[in-house]
């Protein structure tokens, strides 16, 4: 089907441009319009911007692409003003709890910490945008805005599911993931180190009413491999949503963010496709150009491979996923990462077979147009196939 272009009429300097949400997709959009002298408004619900999350550590992936991502920011104007430690070495765990040890001449990805606390992500942006002149209205939910509006309120659905604890240690600095169906099934359990704080955690693609079971087997396998010692342990949980994204703008509003379905589904490293699709919608709105062009030359292509990778990924099983980090230990780990997310042959077919295998897209209540195929399903047509917003149930450990 031959979609149509929606071209963005370049707002007035005097004409305001709504931003609804103050995540780093909505955050990246309002500092680049009001560094080139446009006046924005965003509008958060939440009291705190960065309230989704509790000080938890997160990673800003690096290898997808060429060009490093806080280079990728820095061009658009957007500095590194929140705590970054560069990540080329992690510890991985397979299926059969084999120990591979990744490494990479660049950095894998960055790990930052997101919440509203000082240093955080979201904290920096919020700085970031305030200085550049926007101004943020808190406590504020917005359903409806005159002009021009951009929407960036987070993921509509769940099919991604995180839950763990963040902690104070004497450990020392490291990285290390655990890819078991045991601790994550077709997903991953991390531990998090950095300067005295952890987080570790499972992160689920399927049966998320047992995430406390599984959460308590990360603590054991953490604590029996990397010698995990947690201190005032807090709990926290999260969840997300990944899928094929269809469009970008919907009745005059530019879609960003997980609110328009840009994830990796692959691994859930979605902070990045955020921040750059903020700053494609500013690029659209300051040069009249088409969003959707642009989205979906700059973001789709990696987004369709990692439907195809995750399919991948739950078909391997452990012995593929042990195959694939002996391959992954030897040299520069960062090469082979960036070719899992280039479009290829095998890529575009898998990914009809990845839909459907991923239960993708599925009903959104707020369908509102027929033909929708996107990971929000506008369509009556599709139903939902059991994926239902998880309970998180996770409590501090005893000790």
């Amino acid at each position: 089907m031959i979609q149509a272009q929606t071209v963005c009429a370049v707002p007035t300097r005097r004409e305001p441009v709504t931003v609804i949400g103050a995540g780093p997709a909505g955050l990246a959009c309002a500092i680049v319009l009001a560094r080139a002298g446009q006046r924005v408004i965003v509008h958060e619900r939440r009291r705190r911007v960065g309230a989704r999350f509790h000080g938890d550590f997160q990673g800003l992936e690096s290898w997808s692409d060429d060009i490093d991502v806080l280079d990728e920011l820095a061009s658009a104007g957007i500095r590194p003003s929140f705590e970054h430690h560069a990540i080329s070495h992690v510890t991985a765990f397979d299926g059969r709890d084999a120990r591979h040890e990744i490494r990479a001449e660049k950095p894998l990805y960055y790990l930052v910490r997101r919440g509203s606390g000082t240093d955080t992500l979201d904290q920096a942006l919020l700085e970031q945008a305030q200085a550049s002149g926007v101004e943020v209205r808190l406590s504020s939910p917005l359903k409806s805005a005159p002009g021009l509006a951009v929407v960036a309120t987070g993921p509509v659905l769940a099919n991604i599911m995180a839950v763990g604890y963040l902690f104070e240690t004497a450990m020392p600095d490291g990285q290390w993931a655990c890819f078991s169906d045991r601790l994550a099934p077709d997903g991953y359990a991390y531990l998090l180190v950095q300067g005295g704080r952890g987080t570790v955690a499972t992160c689920l693609f399927r049966e998320f009413t047992r995430n406390d079971e599984f959460l308590a087997r990360t603590i054991a396998f953490f604590t029996e491999h990397a010698g995990l010692d947690m201190r005032t342990a807090r709990p926290f949980g999260g969840v997300g949503n990944y899928g094929p994204p269809c469009r970008g703008e919907h009745v005059g509003r530019l879609l960003v963010g997980e609110h328009a379905g840009f994830q990796d589904a692959l691994a859930g490293f979605g902070m990045r496709y955020a921040l750059r699709s903020g700053i494609l919608a500013a690029r659209s709105l300051l040069e009249g150009s088409d969003y959707d062009s642009l989205w979906r030359h700059s973001l789709l292509p990696a987004i369709r491979q990692s439907i195809g990778n995750r399919l991948l990924y739950a078909k391997a099983g452990d012995r593929g996923r042990r195959a694939m980090f002996r391959r992954m230990a030897v040299g520069d780990a960062r090469p082979m990462l960036a070719r899992l997310y280039s479009p290829s042959l095998l890529g575009r077919i898998l990914y009809p077979f990845a839909r459907r295998h991923g239960r993708i897209p599925q009903h959104d209540p707020d369908c509102c147009d027929d033909a929708c195929t996107c990971v929000r399903c506008l369509c009556q047509r599709h139903v939902t196939s059991g994926v239902v917003e998880p309970q998180l149930k996770t409590r501090p450990p005893t000790s």
